[in-house]
C-alpha cells in the first residue's frame, strides 16, 4: 500500500484554515497532523518526517489543500453527441480544474431514463472516466416502476426537467408530476422553468425580430415568471409529499426569497412515515459571475437554461451563498460545438462549458472578498457531500477517501486560454476576461488569479504540479441512504 504525504500546506476544511499535513495510505487520509498541535515547530516537522518514512513526501507550502469538489451537475454528452463531450474528456478537463467527482445528467440520445440505461453509463465511465462518477436518472411522463426500482445507494438522483428539455425528458403530465414527488426514493433534481410561458414569451420576439432575436433578449424569453412558477410548483409538490427536492440553478432574487423561510429536518429517509420535505437549493457560478449586461460583450456564447439575468439578481444570488440558503455549486458544463454557437439566436444552442473553471471562478470571487475559503470549501464540497448524502467523501478527515485539490492562491492560471473540453472552447478563451467583482463594478482580469496545483482522487495525482498525469483514478460514487 502506497503512502503519500502532503507537508505543510494550508488546510481549508470545514470551517477552519489551518497549516498542516495530510498522510494517505492507499486510497484513504489515515492522518492529519495540525501544526497547532505541537508545541513547537520542530515537534510538529519532527511528527511528519516521521509519517514521511517510505511515502512519497510533497511540499505544498505556500499552497492551500480542499477538499475534492464535488461538481453534482454537469452534461458529459455521452452517449450521443461524442462531437461535443465523452465522460473521457470531459472529466479530463473537470480533473485538471480541480474537481474530484461529478454527477451527469440524463438528457443524453437516448435518454438515460431506465435503470439499465444508467447502468450502461456506469460501465462507461468505469473504463474512461479520471475522476470519480454518478449519474441522474432521467424522469418521463412513463416511467415511474424504474424511478420506484432505484437502489438507492447506488445513484445520485433523479432529474426532473420541469421545462423544455431534449428528448422525452419534459415531464409536462400533472399525474406523472405528483407521483414522482410521492415515492421518488432519492433526491429530485429540478430544472425549473415554465414552458407555457417560454413559448408565448419566444413566440412574441419571433414576431418582432424574425430570425434576428438578440441575445440581450434571452432573459426577456426564458423570463423571471418562468422561473418564478415552476419553481414555487416544485415547492409545493415537496411539501404536499414530503419529497426530497434540490432545485437546480436558481436564478433570481425573487427565488432565493421563497427559499428563505424553509426550515428542513436534520435528515430525510422515504422509509421514515413521519418524514418532513427537505428542500435545498444550488447556485451555479454563471450567475454568480454574469449578468444581463454580459450579453452585450459575450453574445450567445453565454446563452443557457434558464437565462442569466440582472445584475441585481446575480448579487442577491451570492449572498444567499454566502448565508447557506443556497447549499452546493454545481457547474452545468454543457459543451457545445463553437459554430453553433455562433448561429442566431433560435439555431444556437442553450449551454457553456464551464467544468474547468467552476474552481477557479470561485476562488476568484473569494479573493475579490464575496466569499471565504471556508464558504468555497462548504459549498463546493461538504455541501454536495451533504445533499446527496455522498458517502465517506467531501471532506478532509481521517478515513474518508483521500480526494484533495491543492491550489495556488497568489499563481495565475494559464487555462482560460487553454480549455480542455472536447469541444475546445470557453467564453474565457479570448482577450480578457469579465468580471464583476462588487455592486456597479466591471473589470477586465487577464486571466484567473489561482492554479490549481495537484488533484488527488482516491490517493492518486490525476493532475501533479499543474499538469495532467493520465491516471485513471475514479471510482464510482456510494450514497449513506
Amino acid at each position: 500500500m502506497k503512502n503519500l504525504v502532503l507537508k505543510n500546506g494550508t488546510i481549508v476544511n470545514e470551517g477552519e484554515v489551518f497549516i498542516g499535513s495530510v498522510l494517505v495510505s492507499g486510497e484513504r487520509i489515515s492522518r492529519i497532523v495540525r501544526r497547532s498541535a505541537f508545541p513547537t515547530g520542530e515537534d510538529y516537522l519532527s511528527c511528519v518526517d516521521s509519517l514521511s518514512e517510505n511515502a512519497e513526501v510533497v511540499d505544498v507550502a505556500g499552497l492551500h489543500i480542499f477538499p475534492g469538489v464535488i461538481d453534482s451537475h454537469v452534461h458529459f454528452r455521452e452517449p450521443g453527441d461524442g462531437l461535443k463531450g465523452t465522460i473521457e474528456s470531459e472529466s479530463r478537463a473537470a480533473v485538471l480544474g480541480g474537481v474530484t467527482s461529478f454527477m451527469d445528467m440524463p438528457n443524453n440520445s437516448p435518454s438515460a431514463v431506465t435503470r439499465q440505461a444508467l447502468e450502461d453509463k456506469f460501465s462507461k465511465a468505469e473504463k474512461t472516466s479520471f475522476a470519480n462518477y454518478s449519474f441522474y436518472l432521467g424522469a418521463s411522463n412513463a416511467n415511474l416502476e424504474e424511478i420506484r426500482g432505484i437502489a438507492r445507494q447506488d445513484v445520485c438522483g433523479v432529474k426532473v426537467f420541469m421545462g423544455s428539455s431534449t428528448g422525452n425528458l419534459l415531464v409536462d403530465s400533472g399525474k406523472a408530476l405528483e407521483d414522482i414527488f410521492r415515492i421518488c426514493p432519492v433526491p429530485i433534481a429540478v430544472h425549473c422553468e415554465d414552458n407555457a410561458i417560454i413559448a408565448a414569451n419566444l413566440k412574441s420576439a419571433t414576431e418582432k425580430y424574425g430570425d434576428q432575436i438578440p441575445p440581450e433578449m434571452h432573459p426577456v424569453i426564458r423570463s423571471r415568471e418562468a422561473c418564478l412558477i415552476s419553481s414555487e410548483k416544485a415547492i409545493a409538490l415537496a411539501q404536499k409529499y414530503n419529497s426530497r427536492l434540490h432545485i437546480l440553478h436558481i436564478t433570481t432574487r425573487e427565488e432565493v426569497k421563497m427559499l428563505e423561510n424553509i426550515i428542513n429536518p436534520d435528515s430525510w429517509d422515504i422509509n421514515d412515515p413521519h418524514r418532513r420535505a427537505m428542500i435545498t437549493a444550488e447556485a451555479c457560478p454563471t450567475y454568480l459571475w454574469f449578468c444581463s449586461q454580459d450579453y452585450k460583450h459575450y453574445g450567445n456564447l453565454i446563452k443557457c437554461n434558464p437565462a442569466i439575468k440582472d445584475e441585481e439578481d446575480m448579487l442577491a444570488l451570492r449572498s444567499a451563498l454566502k448565508d447557506g440558503v443556497l447549499k452546493t455549486v454545481g457547474s452545468d458544463h454543457a459543451p457545445h460545438i463553437f459554430q453553433d454557437k455562433l448561429r442566431p439566436y433560435t439555431h444556437c444552442p442553450s449551454g457553456i462549458p464551464l467544468g474547468q473553471y467552476i474552481f477557479q471562478m470561485m476562488l476568484t470571487l473569494a479573493k475579490a472578498g464575496v466569499f471565504t475559503l471556508e464558504e468555497v470549501a462548504d459549498r463546493m464540497a461538504h455541501g454536495p457531500a451533504n445533499c446527496f448524502s455522498v458517502k465517506d467523501r467531501g471532506f478532509i478527515r481521517e478515513g474518508y477517501y483521500a480526494d484533495l485539490t491543492v491550489v495556488d492562491l497568489q499563481r495565475p492560471s494559464p487555462s482560460a486560454d487553454n480549455p480542455q473540453t472536447k469541444c475546445r472552447w470557453s467564453p474565457f478563451a479570448e482577450e480578457g476576461i469579465v468580471f464583476h467583482p462588487e455592486e456597479g463594478k466591471d473589470e477586465i482580469i487577464p486571466s484567473f488569479p489561482c492554479s490549481v496545483m495537484h488533484t488527488i482522487i482516491n490517493g492518486s495525482f490525476a493532475v501533479k504540479d499543474g499538469e495532467f498525469t493520465g491516471i485513471r483514478c475514479g471510482r464510482r460514487l456510494s450514497f449513506n441512504r
